[in-house]
């Protein structure tokens, strides 16, 4: 019995008593029991009838509480019930779901959710009014996921683009997993939830737009990266950093990237890496800085080898960059002998001791039995330049070894290479040099004596270079192609040059002596002597023959034959020359001095080698004149009886009639 049905029987006695029925609240109805009634014995008066049921109340006051107190539970029970069922057709609409591994944000999770509400859950639950409301907003919901994904993606390709450069570093230090370094599940999660919304090549194809974009960002070299190794290493860097994360992409993902897409932004990337490296690299002049250019390419190419890449293309346009490498190994050589040359004092390395007699056999192969008995101190034949330049020549086949390194060609290949570039060294670099000192107005005969000594030694040296390249190339010089150095050539024509220039040269010394020549072809009495300038001049040939000892016969033969007929020569020009048109006979007999001199010289044999009389036929025109003359004097005055009187008119002769 409820409080109200309780009230509804209490009226209803009242009632019958033909009393007013007192309208008790629930509070006053609990308050019952408090109620004071008379004492015993006591009247009621006219409420003994409702003090009566008072008491009668009171007695059942415990009933009524207890029925108040079932209907407070039975209220409660109704209502947990309630939320049980509420709570229990909410949870099917949230079904629990683990997120793939690598969706770490709550969005691919949250479109799942929205897929099983639409089409498993919220039909279980349609007749509810909320069930139209989140039906309705579903759409909205998977936009606004949308959106945030494809946010996310663009942050990841800001990212890479950024780290792109430290990716490649660690790539290129042949570290494993470079990949690592970069997250990926903002792609995996985009490409997952574009794939759920039924936009995957949406998706694919922003992707592969942007990264084009990105890699003709990449491939595009900054304009001074030809100045330092590091701006080429950054440019490498950046590449690699690149196609390793599309690498990465290619096999981890499904069709996201295929291989005919990396494969044509290879393409692209290997033409334009190429073309930069064509033009950067012709700006090089260091052949240091080329060689460090050289490993890195090599780095590069076998870092993206590893990642499956072809590379052919780089090493093919390092046999290019070997070309200009040479170049610069000439230019730098160039110098090198320039300076050696010029640093000579051209006259024989003087030594010592043993230790300095050692070093320098050490340098320069020379074996000679007769140098070795001498005692000390001694001389080698050839001057500094000699072991220096050998030297040299070595270093430069090493610097061209050095490229040759990890280019993955066969030892026939590295030693064409090294012996073409060797004999570029030889015939054109070496050779100018020494073709600028020949030529010098200030050389002198000997220095070019000295030059004629240390080419032959060079060129007898060639072997030694070609056992040299055999030794590090391990290709002998008898297999079919092999290409033969050129050195004895250069050094053949060298020592012609020089040769020619020392004739050039004596002749010149010869013609400043005679323009001293100051004959009186007047004077009544020849001197008592050739003339002073003939025996000067005789003196500085003496000396300067003194000085072929060491040349090779042929040369200073030939040095000396020339000298005497250019002497001869010179002198008959001097007595035909046209303002000569009358002589004395005393100034012919002087002139006969000095031709006797000449031949007195040409007698003495000052160069070895000559047989008979050879060099004194070199005077024979001069001699046939001179007699000539001699005897057409004598044959004249015969003729004409004329006497040689004081006054000297018998001495005087008219050479109008025969002279030219």
């Amino acid at each position: 019995m409820t409080f109200w049905n309780a009230q509804d029987v209490l009226q209803g006695h009242f009632h019958a008593l033909g009393i007013a029925a007192p309208c008790l609240t629930p509070r006053e109805f609990r308050e019952v029991p408090c109620l004071e009634l008379p004492r015993s014995g006591q009247g009621l008066g006219p409420w003994d009838g409702a003090q009566g049921w008072l008491l009668i109340l009171r007695e059942l006051f415990p009933l009524f509480q207890l029925i108040l107190a079932m209907e407070e539970l039975r209220q409660c029970r109704l209502q947990q019930r309630n939320i049980s069922a509420t709570v229990d057709k909410l949870t099917l609409c949230l079904p629990g779901e683990e997120p793939p591994p690598f969706c770490s944000s709550l969005h691919y999770p949250a479109l799942k959710t929205l897929e099983h509400l639409e089409h498993t859950f919220l039909p279980q639950v349609s007749h509810y009014r909320f069930c139209k409301v989140m039906v309705d907003n579903i759409p909205r919901l998977r936009q606004e996921i949308r959106e945030l994904s494809m946010s996310d993606l663009k942050d990841f390709l800001e990212s890479i683009r950024k780290h792109s450069d430290r990716i490649g570093e660690t790539a290129m230090k042949q570290v494993p997993g470079a990949q690592d370094l970069v997250d990926f599940s903002p792609v995996y999660r985009c490409l997952h939830i574009y794939s759920v919304l039924g936009a995957r090549e949406t998706f694919e194809s922003y992707y592969r737009k942007q990264r084009r974009k990105q890699a003709r960002l990449v491939l595009q070299p900054p304009s001074n990266m030809h100045e330092t190794l590091d701006g080429y290493r950054k440019y490498f860097n950046q590449i690699v950093g690149f196609f390793v994360v599309e690498d990465h992409i290619l096999h981890t993902t499904q069709g996201l990237v295929n291989r005919a897409y990396i494969d044509e932004l290879w393409e692209m990337a290997l033409s334009k890496t190429i073309a930069a490296l064509r033009t950067h690299s012709s700006y090089c002049s260091d052949p240091s800085l080329v060689l460090d250019l050289k490993n890195l390419i090599v780095l590069f190419a076998d870092t993206l080898q590893g990642y499956g890449f072809p590379v052919n293309q780089l090493f093919e346009m390092l046999l290019e960059i070997q070309d200009q490498y040479s170049e610069t190994l000439l230019k730098k050589w160039a110098g090198v002998f320039r300076t050696i040359l010029d640093s000579d004092n051209y006259s024989p390395i003087p030594v010592s001791d043993e230790e300095v007699y050692r070093k320098i056999v050490g340098q320069f192969p020379f074996q000679d039995a007769e140098l070795e008995k001498q005692p000390f101190p001694k001389k080698f034949p050839f001057s500094e330049f000699v072991p220096k330049v050998y030297s040299q020549i070595k270093e430069f086949i090493y610097a061209c070894l050095k490229f040759s390194e990890d280019l993955h060609l066969s030892s026939t290949e590295v030693d064409d290479m090294i012996r073409k570039s060797t004999n570029l060294l030889l015939t054109r670099t070496l050779s100018n040099c020494l073709q600028n000192v020949i030529k010098r107005k200030n050389v002198g005969l000997t220095e070019l004596v000295q030059i004629i000594i240390n080419t032959t030694h060079l060129e007898k040296s060639c072997k030694f270079l070609e056992e040299f390249i055999t030794n590090i190339t391990n290709v002998l010089p008898e297999t079919v192609h092999t290409t033969k150095l050129y050195g004895t050539t250069t050094f053949k024509d060298a020592r012609h040059a020089a040769e020619e220039e020392i004739y050039t040269n004596l002749n010149q010394k010869i013609d400043q002596f005679l323009q001293l020549a100051d004959y009186d072809w007047m004077a009544p009495e020849p001197g008592s002597r050739a003339s002073d300038y003939l025996v000067d001049l005789i003196g500085f040939l003496r000396s300067t023959f003194a000085v072929f000892t060491h040349l090779p016969g042929k040369v200073a033969q030939t040095a000396c034959m020339s000298a005497c007929k250019h002497l001869s020569t010179s002198l008959l020009q001097l007595l035909l020359e046209a303002e000569v048109r009358q002589l004395t006979l005393g100034a012919l007999h002087q002139f006969n001095l000095d031709v006797e001199e000449c031949e007195q010289f040409a007698r003495s044999g000052p160069v070895p080698g000559f047989q008979g009389d050879t060099l004194q036929l070199a005077f024979i025109d001069l001699r046939q004149v001179s007699l000539f003359v001699l005897g057409w004097w004598a044959s004249s005055l015969a003729s004409y009886q004329i006497p040689a009187d004081k006054s000297g008119v018998g001495n005087h002769l008219w050479l109008g009639g025969w002279l030219p």
